[in-house]
């Protein structure tokens, strides 16, 4: 996955470089609010349209990261690492959730996922 966020990255230097780019960044947030409602139009569409959107947005994010002097890979890899401790958080104590199929289930997950949040995990 990381090569795959490397090659969009260095696609986007490779334009850049010939002055294709962003020169602002509240046009590169317009253009993520716009990847994200063509996306959303494709949820009753084939999957290949919900493939081809979905990696649309994707670029886009890796180009926002870029202009935001992140390397996407370590975002991720952050996020991934925060989601483990959360979710770690939420199934502490499985036996004290409802049970899989009730309704309550994702908001009492939801809630102990809001604790892990605020207990900075």
């Amino acid at each position: 996955m990381s090569e795959l966020l490397s090659i969009a990255r260095q696609l986007q230097d490779d334009a850049a470089r010939e002055g294709f780019d962003w020169h602002e960044l509240a046009p590169l947030w317009d253009k993520l609010a716009e990847e994200i409602a063509e996306l959303r139009e494709t949820v009753d569409q084939t999957p290949a349209r919900r493939q081809d959107e979905l990696g649309d947005l994707l670029f886009v994010v890796v180009n926002l990261a870029r202009h935001l002097g992140v390397d996407p890979a370590a975002a991720l890899a952050g996020a991934n690492d925060k989601f483990r401790r959360r979710y770690a958080h939420v199934m502490a104590q499985p036996e004290g959730l409802p049970p899989l199929g009730s309704p309550e289930r994702l908001d009492a997950m939801e809630a102990r996922w809001q604790q892990a949040k605020k207990l900075g995990l």
